[in-house]
């Protein structure tokens, strides 16, 4: 199975691209972000993002996605943006037709560090580790983009056990 990640940004949205096998290894594809210029109008920014997501996806064909529900912050003007450019990643993972589930920046750091409320540099660790990555992945976004790929594959394996014992 080859799950897309996404961390949701204006500025930088972060992707990552995990497959996991039948027996539940994880295994890196791809990871990276997609950047936009502060100096263009809001329009040309979301544009860019949905486009780069567009091409991303016809690439490499994910069958399930995982996008971070957004946390509202102190600062209202920043979660509006951020919530439009959730909302471009969420429409391009739809016109596929894809699945998409969300989840909470807490549910992720639990499914990935065992703590809901670790430190980041602690979930790149285990990001790290998990994917046996030679590196730490950055930049931030994208490590977050893969931890919610792996958050979903740690969800998607509990719900398939559930379902086998009923």
């Amino acid at each position: 199975m080859l799950v897309i990640g996404i961390d949701p940004g204006t500025a930088r949205t972060g992707y990552g691209l995990i497959r996991q096998s039948e027996s539940g290894t994880l295994d890196l594809v791809d990871f990276g972000i997609i950047q936009t210029s502060p100096n263009q109008p809001m329009s040309e920014r979301l544009l860019k993002i949905h486009r780069d997501l567009q091409d991303l996806l016809s690439q490499h064909r994910p069958e399930e996605a995982a996008v971070e529900r957004l946390f509202f912050q102190k600062n209202v003007k920043t979660a509006l943006s951020v919530g439009q450019a959730r909302g471009v990643a969420i429409l391009a993972l739809a016109e596929l037709g894809l699945n998409i589930k969300e989840y909470s920046p807490q549910d992720i750091k639990l499914a990935v560090t065992g703590y809901g409320a670790a430190e980041k540099g602690q979930v790149q660790r285990m990001v790290q580790n998990l994917l046996e990555m030679d590196d730490l992945p950055r930049p931030d976004d994208a490590a977050d983009a893969l931890a919610v790929a792996i958050c979903h594959c740690q969800v998607s394996n509990l719900e398939r056990r559930i379902e086998g014992a009923e």
